[in-house]
């Protein structure tokens, strides 16, 4: 199953504006097969890579984002992810949260959320 089949079985949307904000839905350290990216750094970015892509589905970027939460099951990536940030976002960097689950859909180890800006880009 590809991640367009998965995101047409789904009763949300990948990415969705409203009051001036874009709410992105989980966005899975998967690849476009559903196949979870193995390692560590690597996981980290392909959850940031499926997030980016929803976001640009309603015309957002990277740049946008105003909040991430992360959702990973092993606490110890949080040296990764916060050299990630550093690496993603210039200061002043966007609010973050980083929260430890037992499990997540289709194996994978990440899963990003995000808050962005709808609209800023003249």
């Amino acid at each position: 199953m590809s991640l367009t089949e998965v995101s047409a079985d789904h009763p949300y949307s990948p990415a969705f504006v409203a009051a001036g904000l874009v709410f992105v839905s989980g966005a899975l350290s998967v690849d476009e097969n559903c196949v979870p990216v193995p390692g560590r750094t690597q996981a980290l970015d392909a959850a940031v890579d499926r997030m980016v892509e929803r976001l640009a589905t309603v015309g957002g970027e990277l740049g946008d984002v105003v909040k991430l939460t992360y959702f990973v099951t092993d606490l110890s990536l949080r040296e990764e992810a916060n050299r990630q940030f550093e690496r993603l976002f210039d200061a002043p960097r966007p609010a973050r949260t980083f929260v430890e689950v037992s499990g997540l859909p289709y194996g994978a180890t990440v899963e990003i959320d995000a808050v962005a800006t709808a609209g800023t880009r003249g």
